[in-house]
């Protein structure tokens, strides 16, 4: 004779190992934010790569104010690599730390130019050979712009991944090379830009927002 029917919810059990814990955070993100992209304005992937060159220490609105107007004077790498720096510099003084940005970006755009033929290289290995090009910003441009496996870490993948128990590391490399094989290759992206959205939206550093977190009934920091 069946159970009779009852209307109490099943009790949800806190996975025990990280890639278990991996597997379900991806599944509850990926309901909470079906539709999640990367936020920085681009087109193509030299776009791209410029923009989140900019976005080191600055936020995604600020980079997006300024991309318009950089990429409308230099359209490519080859226009890039010509810019004079101090009218580079201008263009992109809100974003911070200006003169340093302004050198790499001329020194990736003459990289690409010089050593890919103009063309933004896919290779990880390629792309961190460039100036202000390390591998959360080449992650970022395999898989957002070029449809490559890539998983970006950044400050808030890296906090949250601590949070919740699926790594105990804090060093990004390592974390990153942690994470790849609990996260199938083709959604790697995905994975690190919704833990992304999440860390800004609702689990925000200074006042993380559990009350209202899909997470927080397994996650051992949550204050609910």
């Amino acid at each position: 004779m069946s159970d009779p029917p009852t209307d109490r919810p099943r009790r949800r059990v806190r996975p025990r190992t990280p890639a278990g814990r991996a597997r379900v955070v991806h599944r509850l993100l990926a309901e909470e934010y079906p539709d999640a992209v990367c936020e920085l304005d681009h087109r193509n992937a030299y776009e791209l790569l410029a923009a989140t060159i900019l976005s080191a220490q600055c936020t995604d609105a600020r980079v997006n104010q300024v991309t318009p107007t950089l990429f409308a004077r230099y359209p490519d790498p080859g226009s890039l690599a010509a810019a004079d720096p101090e009218e580079l510099e201008e263009i992109i003084r809100s974003t911070g730390f200006f003169r340093s940005k302004a050198a790499n970006l001329i020194g990736m755009a003459a990289g690409v130019v010089d050593r890919f033929g103009g063309r933004v290289p896919s290779r990880i290995e390629d792309l961190t050979s460039l100036p202000g090009v390390g591998r959360k910003t080449a992650n970022v441009v395999r898989s957002v712009a070029l449809d490559l496996p890539g998983l970006p870490v950044d400050t808030h993948v890296l906090r949250l991944t601590r949070l919740l128990g699926i790594t105990d590391d804090d060093d990004p490399v390592r974390v990153e090379h942690e994470l790849n094989p609990m996260v199938p290759a083709g959604e790697r992206g995905e994975f690190s830009l919704r833990l992304i959205l999440h860390g800004r939206r609702v689990c925000v550093a200074r006042r993380p927002d559990c009350a209202r977190c899909v997470l927080a009934w397994m996650c051992p920091s949550a204050s609910v």
